[in-house]
């Protein structure tokens, strides 16, 4: 009895105190239950958006697409996928027009640095039809936002991993491609990125740079050529994904594995199995998939709420051996 006349006491002399606790934590679970997002119900879409890629072919595409795909069906919206089968940059520029004369809804778009999509982008926002840019920003367009991941800070990251492959001691030579409808200032944003870490430590250099003129053969010969050289080369970094499985098939013809650290770009399947057999020492790329899904939320916010942040940093994924797997795994439950 004297038990229950304490416990009455403590909530009587505390009772505000407790009410204010109580409404606090009431509070925060109303906020936490106002974050979840619901996906919206079937029906008839809510807009109709249209995307331009760079290619149809380049996984790294297909991912992109399918992320889109995704949050389409989540926010109920349609998206409308249109690219060259390879790099093109007049086709690109075709569709991007199209999607201008069509009048839809929102527009995300690839830019080349080395085509004229500001013109376009200025085009459709006269037009108020709103653009976001995916993989390459175009800052002095008039488009709302940029999703991706920064070229120089991909750059950076595979500096890094060159570091922690050869221990900080390395004579480098980079193969970059030239591949038609690549993008060349992207390409030399990545190269400035890689020599911001390499020029930062005193055992290590950048001997050679190459340019690619068609594709994995190319990187091919110049790989071979780099082996017979004698120039003492122990290093490659490669830009390019297809480069970068050309080269390292040469490496691994010419029994170098182990002798020449390679750190490339891209995430294709045969990437990912050079890296899980120590052939590639790490590869970088941003991420396609998050890539395409948040392009399709930015739009929605601007439709919305016309506010939409001019860039959504999608990351930069780095993989080496040691998380290979884990990344396959990952990837594997997106399809």
């Amino acid at each position: 009895m004297k038990t229950l006349h304490s416990i009455f006491n403590f909530f009587k002399k505390n009772i505000i105190l407790i009410l204010i606790t109580l409404i606090a934590v009431l509070s925060i679970f109303l906020y936490k239950f106002q974050q979840i997002e619901e996906p919206v119900l079937a029906g008839k879409p809510l807009y109709h958006f249209y995307l331009v890629a760079q290619n149809s072919v380049d996984p790294f595409w297909k991912e992109v697409q399918k992320g889109a795909e995704d949050a389409a069906k989540y926010y109920n919206v349609a998206v409308e996928f249109n690219a060259p089968k390879f790099n093109n940059i007049n086709e690109e520029l075709e569709f991007l027009d199209i999607a201008v004369l069509s009048k839809v809804d929102g527009i995300i778009t690839h830019v080349s640095y080395d085509g004229d999509f500001n013109t376009l982008i200025d085009e459709a926002y006269a037009n108020n039809i709103p653009v976001v840019t995916i993989e390459n920003d175009l800052k002095d367009s008039k488009r709302k936002s940029f999703v991706g991941a920064n070229s120089f800070i991909l750059g950076e990251e595979a500096g890094k991993l060159m570091r922690q492959s050869t221990g900080g001691k390395a004579n480098i030579a980079v193969i970059m491609s030239n591949d038609v409808g690549n993008d060349t200032t992207s390409q030399n944003l990545k190269l400035n990125g890689f020599l911001s870490i390499i020029n930062s430590v005193p055992g290590m250099k950048v001997s050679k740079v190459y340019t690619s003129q068609l594709g994995a053969l190319s990187a091919e010969e110049i790989t071979q050529s780099i082996i017979n050289s004698n120039d003492g080369i122990n290093a490659l970094y490669i830009t390019d994904s297809v480069d970068t499985i050309g080269a390292s098939q040469v490496v691994v013809d010419f029994s170098k594995v182990g002798e020449i650290s390679i750190v490339g770009y891209g995430d294709t399947p045969d990437i990912l199995r050079y890296v899980d057999k120590g052939i590639i020492y790490g590869t970088v790329v941003s991420d396609p998939y998050k890539m395409g899904y948040e392009s399709i939320k930015a739009l929605i916010e601007i439709k919305k709420n016309n506010d939409v942040s001019t860039f959504i940093d999608t990351g930069v994924n780095i993989i080496t051996k040691s998380n290979v797997k884990e990344y396959e795994d990952k990837t594997k439950q997106k399809d």
